[in-house]
């Protein structure tokens, strides 16, 4: 092993001489302490390692001795439920260990708990030949969650032992026979969080992930397998668009990586998560959750390694064939901790002070989404949906991280302080934001929800931009000297707004909205507008169109429940064209 001592101390930056054997990205252990560190820099025996606890108190002298591995993570039976650190620490352990509520430095405590044993169910057969991705067998690691044990990528031999029991994630469950000997197999593997886990095959994003926020699935849907950010500023609710996905998105899995937020946001979730029923399994939606939390009191330095540990725990669940949605709340604190990092290296800034390679490092991670046929033999699919929020300074986003992201990701929810001012959730911007996957998904929707749902969303879009417009010149001269036509379309985009965008995230009804009650609600609202066009052109009073009862059941009928949707749109229609029939009547009269 390389050892060195300390020359310098620089923050979380920690200069080491003596290290020529030492490798870029070598894990190293600092001081006597054995503070958890990195090599980000190598200039002759010289090594600038990025130190992931405080370094305060560290002097010149000191050793630094290198572990000749890179930063990895532990990957195996016991990761659903954890909250870990930004370095894959069990905070929980931790606290155990150290019989405090406050993190203590040098404390090593491993990943996966080595004590518990896990039922480990063969599915491969002595004699058959096997490769890196192919299922060994399986543990049921929670209620919802069954974990697939597999070969660990770049390893493939031929099945010479296979046990059936209970075993801790250290103990051999298998042993290949391979070109070069024997391989002893665990239900534990390590995979460097740097370098993103191999498949087959990438796949087009032809799917939705279904989250049941209409203005996300109906307006700006996100493929399985995609990626988005949500910009918004202080208040605006990014995170609660994230809780809101992370509940109700249709993914087996969900990792949540609170990156640079404050600890009360990450305190909710923890609350939260434990009480929330899944609606598709009935149980907590702890049992399918992996948090990683690195908050703004944490140090700044393991910041920057929490998504590179998020996304790679997110692929290995996806190796498993399962779906997968990844929350990062958010990339601009993790931006924060690489500026930090490259001041203290004295690296040439680039724009406002973060490093030049800002764009290149974000594409390394939002890469590693996507919807995949695995590595192994079933040809499984998975998929790895990546959701990023970005925290520009009041809300610019043509600040540096804003702008390199929105040059990778193929959705944007802008998020609106004047939409949250107004107590308008989520506060999404239907006129600034898009998704580049419409085109893609459309046809899934049309094939499996019904037959216009595009179409549909397109009559609605074009109403709130029509409204954008008449808007600048009833702000002129007053919603008065609109004609009758013009009128109708501000009640109708109103209407989509109040009734269809905004939804109520704590109502228990509310929070989720199917694609069958979104099509609905579609149906019913432009009805409104076509009755009320109809009307107009046969002589009906605009005041009387807009004052009609059935507007207020149009609106309720986001709280129906799912059971009696056909039932109460049957009802409101035929209540919509006996208004309509009646103005008429009046008006014949």
């Amino acid at each position: 092993m390389s050892k060195g001592t300390i020359k310098k101390v620089a923050g979380p930056l920690v200069i080491a001489e003596g290290m020529r054997d030492a490798n870029m990205f070598d894990v190293v252990r600092v001081s006597n302490q054995r503070l958890i560190g990195e090599i980000i820099e190598m200039h002759g025996d010289e090594a600038s390692v990025q130190v992931y606890e405080e370094t305060s108190g560290l002097k010149p002298g000191e050793p630094v001795e290198s572990m000749e591995v890179p930063l990895s993570v532990e990957l195996g039976p016991g990761l659903i439920a954890s909250i870990y650190d930004g370095i894959q620490r069990p905070l929980d352990d931790i606290m155990k260990a150290t019989q405090s509520n406050n993190l203590k430095r040098g404390v090593e405590v491993p990943s996966l708990k080595r004590d518990k044993k896990w039922n480990f169910v063969p599915v491969a057969k002595v004699g058959e030949e096997v490769q890196g991705g192919d299922v060994l067998g399986t543990v049921e690691e929670t209620i919802v969650v069954t974990q697939k044990i597999m070969v660990p990528p770049n390893v493939k031999g031929v099945v010479k032992e296979i046990k059936a029991g209970e075993f801790t994630v250290e103990e051999v469950v298998a042993v290949l026979s391979t070109d070069e000997g024997d391989k002893e197999l665990t239900m534990m593997q390590k995979w460097p969080v740097r370098r993103g886990r191999p498949y087959k095959k990438k796949l087009p994003p032809e799917m939705p992930l279904v989250t049941g926020q209409r203005v996300v699935d109906t307006m700006f849907p996100i493929a399985k397998g995609g990626v988005a950010a949500v910009p918004g500023p202080f208040g605006s609710g990014k995170t609660v668009i994230q809780h809101q996905l992370a509940k109700w998105a249709e993914a087996d899995i969900v990792v949540y990586i609170g990156c640079g937020e404050r600890g009360n946001e990450m305190t909710d979730v923890l609350n939260e998560f434990p009480e929330l029923k899944d609606p598709k399994t009935g149980q907590s939606l702890m049992e399918r959750t992996v948090l990683i939390a690195n908050t703004s009191d944490m140090p700044v330095a393991a910041r920057e390694a929490s998504i590179y540990t998020g996304i790679t725990i997110a692929e290995y669940f996806r190796d498993m064939g399962y779906s997968v949605a990844l929350m990062a709340d958010s990339t601009s604190r993790w931006a924060e901790a690489l500026r930090e990092m490259s001041g203290r290296l004295e690296e040439m800034p680039g724009e406002e002070g973060y490093p030049a390679y800002l764009g290149s490092r974000l594409a390394q991670f939002y890469e590693r989404a996507g919807h995949v046929i695995c590595s192994g033999k079933d040809e499984r699919e998975g998929a790895l949906t990546a959701i990023g929020a970005v925290s520009p300074p009041g809300g610019d986003i043509s600040e540096p991280v804003s702008q390199a992201t929105l040059r990778i990701v193929k959705v944007f929810w802008g998020l609106d302080s004047n939409l949250a001012y107004k107590r308008h959730f989520p506060a999404i911007n239907w006129l600034t934001s898009y998704s580049l996957y419409l085109d893609d998904v459309g046809p899934w929707f049309n094939g499996q929800v019904a037959e216009d749902w595009m179409s549909l969303r397109q009559g609605m879009m074009t109403l709130l931009q029509e409204e954008a417009e008449l808007e600048e010149i009833v702000k002129m001269v007053g919603m008065d000297a609109l004609s009758p036509g013009d009128r109708l379309k501000m009640e109708a985009a109103r209407s989509i707004r109040e009734d269809f965008l905004h939804q109520n995230s704590f109502h228990e009804i509310d929070t989720y909205t199917s694609l069958e009650k979104q099509h609905y609600m579609m149906l019913l609202v432009l009805a409104f507008y076509e009755s009320g066009k109809e009307a107009l052109e046969k002589g009906a009073n605009i005041n009387d169109i807009v004052k009609m009862a059935v507007r207020e059941r149009i609106g309720r009928y986001k709280y129906t429940q799912e059971n009696d949707l056909k039932a109460e749109y049957e009802a409101v229609s035929r209540e919509l064209a006996q208004e309509t029939a009646n103005l008429l009547g009046k008006e014949d009269l």
